[in-house]
Formats: C-alpha cells, sequence, structure tokens
C-alpha cells in the first residue's frame, strides 16, 4: 500500500491515525495468518516477497505511530533487550513427568493395570504422539494473548523465558479464532530440526566455535541465550501436546484437545493417533523405532495417553506422576566414550578414509566400537582428537559417526594430521585441489587391489559363499592379487588351506565360475572405474551396448550418456585410455565375462514407466539390489540420488541424508510395505 501525507480531519485526538489504525490491524490479521499457514500447516499461500512488502509497511506504520505497537504484533517477537537473568515463575498447575515403559511386555502389564483400575476391559482408548527430543516449555495465555512461557524446570518452577519463545514462528502471540478461554496454558516441546540443527554447527564452526553435540542440546541453549536476537537466528520450532489450566475451554478427551489446539493456531504433531487397543499402540511402537529416521527432528520414544479426561481423572497419580500415561522409550543414539585411536584405511579408488577405534559403548541398542570420520578437515571442524572423550550417534546411519568432543580436551592431545604415506605402499599422499580426500596416488597400492577385489565379491558380482573374510586370506597368500587371478582360482589350490575340503572347495569355484554370467552393467559397476556407481553403470550399458563401443568413445560421446558431465566423462575416457586397464578388459572377455549388454541392461516398459525412485537404508524382505531390480522390471528408472523428477523415496531402516533431502523436495517417503503394494499392483 502507497503511503501519503494524511490531513488533519483523519487524525484522533489521541494522535493517531483512523487510517493508521485499521490498516496496521489488517496487517496483522494478514501476516499472523500467513505465519501461521507456513509454520505451522506448512501451507503457504503466498510467495515470501509478498510476506516481507506486508512486514514491512506495518514496520514502517509502527515506526511512525508507535502507539499503534500491540504485543501480539509480527514485529515484537524480536527486539527486547538482553536479559541479565531468567526469573523464576510458578506454573499454574504442575507439569508432571511420565513413568516410562521399554518392552511390549511392560506396555501390556500397564494397560492390565489400567484396565483393572477402570474395572473394564473395553472403551479405552489410547492418544499416541512421537515423543519429541527437545524442551518442555508452558505457555500462559490471557484472553487469547500470550502472556508468559517458561521452561519445564522441576515441574513446579521454571524458568521464565517469554521474549526468546516469542521469536519462534511456530508459536502463536495471539490464538486463532474468537471463542478463546479467559486463561490457558499450553504445553508443548521447542526442538530444533535435524536440518536447521546441522546448518547452526557449520555456521558455529566457521565462526570459530564448538558445535553443539544434538539437537536436544542446541535448543535448550537457544532458548536459554539472554539476548533474544541470538534465538531467534536460531532455527527452532515447536509441537503443542497438551493444556494445564484452562477456564473457558470445554474439553473431554485429549484427542479432542489436541484438535482444538490445532482449530485455535497451535501446531500438533501429524503423526499423532488415537487408538483402539493396547495391541495396535505395541505395533506402533515398534514401527516408529524403525521409522525414526525418516523424520528431519529427533524423537526417543512414543508417549501413550488414556484418552478420555473422566477415565484419566479416575485413574489418578502416584507421586506426581499419571497413571494414564507412559512413555515407551528407545536406546538412546547417542553415548560418549573415548576414541582410543584414529585409523586410516586406504579404498579402492585410492581415497584415505579415516576412522575411530573406541572403547565398546551401547548406541540406539548396538555395542559399537568404530565410527566413520570422513576427512581430515572435518575431524579438525569437529576439534576431534586421539584419546578424548567424544559423543557417538546412531541417527539415520548404521555407522555410527562422531559428533564431537565429551567436554574439555584431555591433557596432551593433539590434532589429527593426515599420514604423509600411504599406510600400505609409503607412496607419497596427494589432495587434489578441491577435493576433501587425501589419496594414493599408486594404481598398484595393495589395498587399492584388495578393496576392489572385496567390492566385486561382495557387490558387482556377489558371490555367494565369497566374502571379504577369503578374499583377504587369498590376498595376503598371494593366490588371487587381481581379477584374472580369482577367475583362475583352482580347487586344488583352496584344498592346500586349512579349513576346505572336497565340497567347500569345489563349491566355492563352481560359485566363482557362475559369477561370469552377471550382465553388462555389474561388470562396469565392478571394474573400479572412477565415479562411476551403480545407476552410472547401468545408464552406460544401455547407452552404448557393449565395452567396445564404450572405450572406443570420447569424452563428448560419453557426455550424451544420462547423468554423466563433463568430469565424470573425462575420468571414464582417461580409465579406458590406460593401457593397464585395456589389458584387464580383455583379459577378462577371454576369461568369459559378459562386456555386451542384454535385455536386463535395456529399459523395460510397463506399469511404472516414466517414474522415478530412490531406494535408501535397509529393507527387510529386499537388498537394495533386488527392490532396485523390481522397481526396474515394472519399467521404472532407480536413481541414486533425490531430485525434482524423483516420483518416490523407498525408505528402510537406517536411512542416510537422502530422507531430509526428499523431505526437503518435497519428495514422498515410501515405506517398505508401500514399496511391496507398488511392486504388487
Amino acid at each position: 500500500m502507497s503511503s501519503k501525507k494524511l490531513s488533519q480531519e483523519e487524525v484522533r485526538h489521541d494522535g493517531h491515525s483512523v487510517r493508521a489504525s485499521v490498516r496496521a490491524t489488517e496487517l496483522r490479521a494478514q501476516l499472523n495468518r500467513w505465519l501461521h499457514e507456513y509454520h505451522v500447516l506448512d501451507a503457504p499461500s503466498v510467495a515470501d516477497a509478498t510476506y516481507d512488502r506486508a512486514y514491512d509497511e506495518l514496520v514502517k506504520l509502527e515506526r511512525e505511530h508507535p502507539e499503534l505497537v500491540t504485543p501480539d504484533s509480527p514485529t515484537q517477537r524480536v527486539g527486547a533487550p538482553p536479559s541479565s537473568k531468567f526469573e523464576k515463575v510458578r506454573h499454574l498447575s504442575a507439569m508432571g513427568s511420565l513413568e516410562k515403559v521399554t518392552t511390549a511386555e511392560a506396555l501390556d502389564k500397564w494397560a492390565d493395570d489400567v484396565r483393572r483400575r477402570l474395572d473394564t476391559d473395553d472403551g479405552i482408548a489410547y492418544a499416541l504422539e512421537p515423543k519429541i527430543d527437545g524442551l518442555a516449555i508452558n505457555l500462559t495465555y490471557e484472553h487469547g494473548l500470550f502472556v508468559r512461557g517458561a521452561t519445564r524446570g522441576d515441574g513446579e518452577i521454571g524458568e521464565d523465558v517469554t521474549i526468546n519463545l516469542r521469536t519462534i514462528p511456530a508459536i502463536p502471540l495471539r490464538m486463532l479464532g474468537d471463542a478463546v478461554p479467559d486463561l490457558i496454558e499450553v504445553r508443548g516441546e521447542v526442538y530444533m530440526p535435524l536440518s536447521g540443527f546441522r546448518a547452526l554447527n557449520e555456521r558455529l564452526v566457521a565462526d570459530g566455535k564448538k558445535p553443539t553435540p544434538n539437537p536436544r542440546n542446541a535448543a535448550a541453549g537457544s532458548l536459554r541465550q539472554k539476548d533474544s536476537s541470538i534465538t531467534a537466528a536460531r532455527p527452532l520450532s515447536f509441537w503443542a501436546y497438551g493444556i494445564g489450566v484452562h477456564e473457558g475451554a470445554p474439553l473431554a478427551s485429549h484427542w479432542q484437545t489436541l484438535q482444538w489446539l490445532k482449530e485455535h493456531g497451535f501446531p500438533i504433531n501429524p503423526f499423532a493417533q488415537r487408538l483402539e487397543s493396547i495391541e495396535d499402540v505395541a505395533k506402533q511402537c515398534a514401527a516408529w523405532e524403525r521409522r525414526r529416521t525418516e523424520l528431519d527432528y529427533e524423537i526417543d520414544g512414543i508417549v501413550i495417553k488414556v484418552d478420555d479426561y473422566e477415565q484419566q481423572r479416575r485413574l489418578g497419580a502416584l507421586h506426581q506422576r499419571p497413571r494414564w500415561a507412559r512413555a515407551f522409550k528407545w536406546a538412546p543414539m547417542t553415548a560418549t566414550t573415548r576414541l582410543t585411536k584414529i585409523m586410516v584405511r586406504v579404498g579402492r579408488t585410492g581415497a584415505l578414509n579415516p576412522w575411530a577405534l573406541m572403547e565398546p559403548v551401547e548406541v540406539g541398542g548396538v555395542v559399537v566400537s568404530r565410527a566413520t570420520l570422513h576427512n581430515e578437515e572435518d575431524i579438525n571442524r569437529k576439534d576431534i582428537r586421539e584419546g578424548d572423550d567424544v559423543i557417538v550417534q546412531r541417527a539415520g546411519d548404521v555407522i555410527p559417526q562422531i559428533v564431537g568432543p565429551a567436554g574439555a580436551h584431555r591433557r596432551g592431545t593433539k590434532p589429527f594430521k593426515m599420514p604423509a604415506q600411504c599406510p600400505l605402499c609409503g607412496t607419497e599422499v596427494v589432495k587434489p585441489e578441491g577435493e576433501a580426500m587425501h589419496r594414493c596416488p599408486n594404481r598398484a597400492c595393495p589395498s587399492r587391489g584388495l578393496e576392489s577385489l572385496i567390492n566385486w565379491v561382495q557387490s558387482a558380482a556377489d558371490i555367494e559363499g565369497v566374502g571379504e573374510q577369503l578374499v583377504r586370506r587369498l590376498w595376503e597368500l598371494g593366490l588371487v592379487r587381481s581379477l584374472p587371478e580369482l577367475y583362475r582360482l583352482t580347487k586344488e589350490q583352496l584344498l592346500e588351506l586349512d579349513g576346505f575340503a572336497e565340497t567347500s572347495a569345489t563349491n566355492v569355484v563352481n560359485a566363482i565360475a557362475a559369477s561370469k554370467a552377471i550382465p553388462f552393467r555389474r561388470v562396469l559397476y565392478g571394474l573400479n572405474i572412477p565415479d562411476v556407481g551403480w545407476v552410472t553403470a547401468q545408464n552406460l550399458a544401455r547407452h552404448f551396448g557393449s565395452v567396445d563401443r564404450l572405450a572406443g568413445a570420447t569424452q563428448e560421446e560419453i557426455i550424451e550418456c544420462e547423468g554423466i558431465g563433463p568430469e565424470r566423462a573425462e575420468a571414464i575416457a582417461e580409465w579406458f585410455a590406460d593401457s593397464d586397464n585395456a589389458r584387464l578388459v580383455e583379459e577378462l572377455k577371454t576369461l568369459g565375462l559378459r562386456f555386451e549388454a542384454d535385455e536386463g541392461d535395456r529399459p523395460v516398459e510397463g506399469p511404472l514407466t516414466g517414474s522415478q525412485y530412490v531406494v535408501t537404508g535397509t529393507l527387510e524382505s529386499y537388498s537394495r539390489d533386488e527392490a532396485r531390480a523390481a522397481l526396474e522390471a515394472l519399467g521404472a528408472k532407480v536413481s541414486d540420488s533425490v531430485s525434482k523428477k524423483t516420483t518416490g523415496v523407498v525408505v528402510g531402516e537406517s536411512p542416510g541424508s537422502k530422507v531430509a533431502k526428499a523431505q526437503k523436495a518435497g519428495v514422498p517417503l515410501l515405506t517398505e510395505d508401500d514399496l511391496k503394494a507398488l511392486l504388487g499392483g
């Protein structure tokens, strides 16, 4: 709205313009509605630029007419002076804690106690919500206006963090609707999304500060900042999960309360459920333990409540812990242990991969003693050192990761430095410009050849009965140092080794011989060509049809293949131009491996033609290769990366970062049951 100088007739006796007052009221209502759509409903109706223009107009109006500023104005979320301390505040009603259960048996026992106390086997429904790993807070509203917010504290008294809570866009400064209670306490959890947590740590490290160990600590630390502008800059959000004192809000059940909160502008978790039986409750608890890594925030269990408020009243509480609710908790996904040694392994492409050897510790229900460390830059960015206590995490990955140090460094610890020579062949290590990884440039490095062989038998050819342990043994004895030597291995050579008899030796040799029939695309993948993974190998097999056409192609011709850019095309062309690699291909041809595409390498026309899927994580009923093959058999494309073209991402247990990428891109996430339905349909 364009502004003009207001006439004297437009000015009230109290000193502010009628037109300005009306417009400010309109803008506040409009901006609060847009904030609700964006942060609560996740369904914005206007572009960011439209919101910004309206916000700037309101700021200008309030600057020109300070008397128009109201407590619920979006402009008042940030701007209070830094606080010297947080005042103590007593909650109007106590915030109790919940008893926890960790097994289905304990859940059943609780349900039996509920039925016994209510003297009924029927009519008991349960409300379920993911237990957010954040910071519990209590919000007080008077006549619909947010007046005070406090941490849980000891349940009776918390800290007044109103100024900081006002900066969180998901918390309404004024409740929606006209029929609001005179007084109400809204309970919920402030949390930090995982995507925001990662971005925060990157920013902290860039500023020379230590990263925060986990999202819960990040949320708690952000909410207790003395300067609210710092809190406002942190990516905090909020879920409402209940109420305390409520005057003028007649509610009969927890489920009804959740819907009421949603109607009045509060975000409730979209995965909340109301179930009629404890058996269904147990199934959901087990299902969410498998699916917890699909979310962009951390949950450490499921909160289960008897839904009906009258039944809750009859059940009562014991030692301020309600008998009508339980928290079904899972094993924590983080733990603290001692990092004893940083080791370095040379991969099949020559990359030096550091990893951590730790004192054994239980994380997420699994005892671990090793963790990935990525590269030298990442290790020193996190300030991880040998001999320190560290925080280990198993969130989203099967292999644990070290988040950072747990407290101060121990005396004598030093920053990590990558070895100057390859640990196996002694060749001077290089670090190509623009890359994070150090590499051994020696193509004859023993580890590079060994890792290639392990990748071949375990992944490319998937040879039954031939695993990493046997390959390492054959390598150390000098029997197999290359792919051709693997295919020339004889039964007689194996019979000379301890542990082999006639049958076992024959089985191994036959399994190796049978693997000669693997399709061209799998052979391409197993050749260890730089930057050629599963999907690229399949695209190359489909595009060129034979190794001869591929080997004779120029860089420009390789770029024409789907999914291949200039750098990858150059690496592929250089690999085939190398005389040693050319000899390897010819030798494998002579031994009978397949170097021409067949029907399995070509796209299939089917009901899923035109769709594109990504498979991530560990599935129960399929290997990822089997899931990929099943989708391709119906005409779908299967990619290694998520993009706007992706139809859906099939998510198994312990997926990686592809889930967050899919959520950011708005790509649907599919469970294994969804995959079965897709394949069956």
